[in-house]
């Protein structure tokens, strides 16, 4: 049913389509949840600030670009979404909501995240996949309570040292950056459980064998010559994955070649031979 009113409203101009939407959200919702996601909303409808013990806020799939200071009265809100909007910088009102645990924040055209993000100390999961971020923020990094990192599809680069100060990070998933080398500040922390760097361009991994709370390892679809080396029990996705505890040096070597043969210019074929002449 939900699919088919969005797949009406599509066909609305933007501002009757937005109070069609909200019309009905005259009440405080009985499960203290608002979901306005995919309503082709341009403006925020202020009127929701008014629900004081509001918990959960979607907006994901919108046309957001700002927010209301309003917002800030929603001080009981633990999870909000603003994903896949056109938010080039976040909202100062949205570090002001002390109770998030969950912020999402993915397919926007972020290029950073202000220091008062480091307000949310209560955040357990980011999501900031899909910007325009060319190195991971630092006030991340303070983020003391943060369990849950997801920057995959951006143009990071590099981490940065002090992202051993997460002690309680759990998972961090790098999917589709343009990492180069392995980030050798994750070597420095034992606690992740899971590491995604599918669709980087890293050539060696070093031994993770130390990571003693890791469980799982992505690294397909990176130019490397080996394999991650795991402690037992890990499961590793990726080339050479279910060979243990790493690969076969010769066939490392033979991959490498092939992949360096397959990259040469080839020569041109020659030319068929004349057909034979009657003399």
């Amino acid at each position: 049913m939900g699919n088919t009113i969005r797949a009406l409203v599509a066909f609305i101009p933007a501002d009757r389509c937005q109070n069609y939407v909200v019309r009905d959200l005259r009440e405080m919702p009985l499960d203290k949840m608002v979901d306005l996601s995919g309503s082709q909303l341009r403006r925020f409808p202020v009127h929701v600030c008014s629900f004081r013990e509001l918990v959960k806020l979607y907006l994901s799939n919108n046309h957001l670009n700002s927010l209301p200071l309003e917002l800030g009265q929603l001080q009981n809100l633990q999870i909000l979404a603003l994903d896949f909007n056109n938010f080039k910088a976040l909202p100062q009102v949205v570090c002001t909501l002390k109770q998030l645990c969950i912020l999402y924040l993915g397919n926007n055209k972020l290029c950073d995240l202000p220091s008062e993000l480091s307000l949310l100390q209560n955040l357990r999961t980011l999501w900031i996949e899909a910007n325009c971020l060319t190195q991971l923020p630092d006030v991340v990094c303070e983020l003391s309570l943060l369990k849950t990192l997801h920057a995959g599809s951006n143009a990071l680069r590099l981490l940065p040292g002090q992202l051993r100060r997460l002690q309680e990070l759990r998972t961090i998933w790098l999917s589709g950056n343009r990492l180069t080398d392995f980030p050798a500040v994750l070597l420095h922390m034992p606690f992740l459980e899971v590491i995604d760097v599918d669709r980087n361009s890293i050539h060696y991994f070093p031994s993770l064998a130390h990571l003693s709370s890791l469980k799982l390892v992505i690294y397909d679809h990176n130019p490397c010559r080996n394999a991650p080396k795991v402690a037992k029990g890990v499961r590793r996705v990726g080339r050479w994955a279910e060979e243990t505890p790493e690969p076969d040096p010769r066939k490392a070597r033979r991959y490498a070649l092939v992949r360096e043969e397959s990259l040469e210019p080839q020569a041109p074929a020659p030319p068929p031979p004349l057909p034979p002449t009657d003399s």
